[in-house]
């Protein structure tokens, strides 16, 4: 519907991120406005509306029917937003109202009233500017706490690298700096992968000397490391909810590197303990495991290769 498209525009240009420019959130701005798809963006009207009301009035008047049990989402993936970008105020009746209240309202502040009355008109361009001006955009905020939590890190041989922030990236991060000089410090680093963009670094030249299809970068490991005086290729899986160097993995990677000469050297990593318990029944033989809470010792899953004596402990 018309109404509903231009709500999606309005929400753009006051700032909103991408995941709140939706007709969910569309459909909210227009409830809150007491905006039926009748009347015109200058009749908009400031109300205190319950969100059950605001599902009430998504069906009568867009004939967009909500289950009640979307009243959460409603509230978190769109209202908590709204407030936070200075579109809509909470219990502005009653400040102190309790956060699960089943009587908690919502009002669109003053200041987004006065700026969407002029949309369709020539003023429009200036009103949200004006407001963006005054409120701030929230997608710049969101996008500079974004930023402040990414994970940066330098790769042996001067380059920067900036990971997207999670569990996954830290723990690659901690293969490269605490992993690799340990076991393999004679090695360099050829490809690295990032949960948010899976192809962050990689060494072209370096691949096609090896034969390794940059082109299928999506079948590749986490990590690749090379060590070129031994010619092994070290190909590593960062495991912190799936994906560890399984059988089936394994004869993927072998068919994906079926041209490589090098030797390969499988590796799993973990977080601890407990996160490689609930993978091991998963993993191939033949292959090796590192955990980054216990850093100086490798997981032989080799059989007879390392049956060997230790001296006892001092």
């Amino acid at each position: 519907m018309e109404k509903i498209k231009e709500g999606i525009a309005i929400l753009s240009m006051l700032g909103m991120p991408r995941e709140q420019q939706n007709e969910r959130s569309a459909l909210t701005l227009l409830a809150l406005l007491n905006l039926g798809k009748k009347k015109k963006w200058a009749q908009v009207e400031q109300r205190m509306i319950r969100i059950h009301d605001i599902l009430k009035f998504m069906k009568k008047e867009y004939k967009k029917d909500y289950a009640e049990n979307t009243r959460e989402t409603i509230r978190r993936q769109t209202l908590h937003q709204f407030e936070q970008a200075g579109i809509a105020d909470r219990n502005p009746d009653d400040p102190s109202r309790s956060t699960n209240s089943p009587n908690n309202v919502y009002m669109a502040t003053t200041e987004v009233i006065e700026a969407i009355k002029k949309f369709e008109t020539s003023r429009w361009q200036a009103a949200s500017n004006k407001f963006n001006k005054k409120k701030g955009k929230l997608i710049d905020r969101y996008a500079k706490r974004k930023k402040a939590n990414l994970i940066t890190m330098n790769v042996p041989g001067g380059t920067s690298i900036t990971f997207s922030p999670g569990k996954h990236n830290e723990l690659q991060v901690q293969v490269i700096e605490e992993f690799r000089p340990r076991f393999c410090p004679d090695s360099e680093v050829l490809y690295v992968g990032d949960t948010a963009r899976k192809m962050l670094f990689v060494k072209e030249e370096a691949l096609k000397k090896l034969n390794i299809p940059i082109t299928q970068h999506d079948k590749l490991p986490d990590i690749v490391l090379y060590n070129g005086r031994k010619n092994h290729l070290i190909l590593i899986e960062a495991v912190t909810a799936h994906g560890p160097m399984s059988p089936k993995r394994q004869v993927e990677l072998e068919q994906t590197l079926k041209n490589c000469k090098s030797q390969r050297i499988y590796l799993s990593a973990f977080p601890d303990l407990r996160e490689f318990k609930k993978h091991l029944s998963n993993i191939a033989w033949e292959t090796e495991v590192w955990l980054s809470d216990n850093p100086d010792h490798m997981i032989h899953l080799n059989g007879p290769k390392f049956f060997t004596a230790y001296d006892p402990p001092a």
